[in-house]
């Protein structure tokens, strides 16, 4: 279980059941998931869900409706909402046990799943590419944290911290989503793709919390290999509110977009 973040304990009424491992604190609080894999395994639920082989996901919604719990169990449903010979619509769901004791939702997805045709004479993509990997430093993030996600993931950053610029870094998930399966290219690209809020940021955690509730994904070009790169910069409005906007790379060059809400708070004074 210490190689993977989840374990598949079987199935119910409510959906696939699993246990969370460490590897799935947050670094707000240990007693919250990071974004990161609940997002990849809301992927696994969208890409299992009633799957073809000549369709694959393009656009994923991730909305985080609370503090997923890090302990106890979890369920995991999807269901195909709009079926179709070109574009399909599926959503999945994540719950877990509330105070009362009860499952509830907790986290939400929905993709859009297009059929694919060969269109290899007209690929290509605009934004600038990543610098390589060989160029990144790589920082001990996991200095003074108990074992959570920073000890899953090699990051790597091509950029300073809380720079004036946009953050880049390379990312590569050390450990597996579920035990005993081999991750699929998305579920790799969405167990790291939540850290762009992070790498985009200006704000000193010490000072600021700065928490998003989403991430809206578009995929144009299945990522290979097992690096990620994602360039961000978050903007701040005067109201709380701020807005993380990237690009997700591998080393072949870009293969997405991502979009982050994020609601920015001062912490109060020690």
């Amino acid at each position: 279980m210490a190689d993977s973040y989840f374990e598949l304990l079987g199935s119910d009424d409510l959906g696939e059941r699993f246990r969370a491992g460490d590897l799935v604190r947050g670094t707000w609080t240990p007693a919250i998931q990071h974004g990161g894999p609940v997002s990849a395994l809301l992927v696994r639920g969208l890409e299992r869900c009633e799957s073809r082989d000549d369709t694959r996901l393009t656009r994923v919604l991730v909305d985080l409706l609370g503090p997923v719990p890090a302990e106890g169990d979890l369920w995991l449903r999807a269901r195909r909402d709009r079926a179709g010979r070109q574009i399909e619509l599926i959503s999945a769901e994540m719950l877990a046990l509330g105070p009362d004791g009860a499952p509830r939702p907790v986290a939400r997805a929905s993709g859009w799943r297009f059929q694919t045709q060969d269109t290899g004479d007209v690929a290509g993509a605009s934004a600038p590419p990543l610098r390589p990997r060989r160029e990144a430093v790589s920082r001990d993030m996991r200095t003074n944290w108990e074992p959570n996600y920073l000890h899953s993931v090699d990051w790597r950053w091509l950029t300073t911290p809380r720079g004036e610029q946009p953050g880049e870094s390379w990312i590569r998930p050390e450990v597996g989503l579920v035990d005993g399966e081999a991750m699929t290219p998305l579920e790799r690209l969405f167990a790291v793709a939540d850290n762009a809020n992070g790498i985009g940021t200006k704000l000193d955690i010490h000072r600021w919390t700065f928490l998003n509730s989403d991430l809206a994904v578009h995929v144009h070009r299945l990522p290979e290999g097992e690096w990620t790169g994602i360039r961000a910069e978050t903007s701040y409005g005067p109201d709380g509110i701020g807005t993380t906007i990237g690009t997700l790379f591998d080393e072949r060059g870009p293969v997405g977009a991502i979009q982050q809400s994020v609601l920015v708070r001062r912490r109060p004074p020690s």
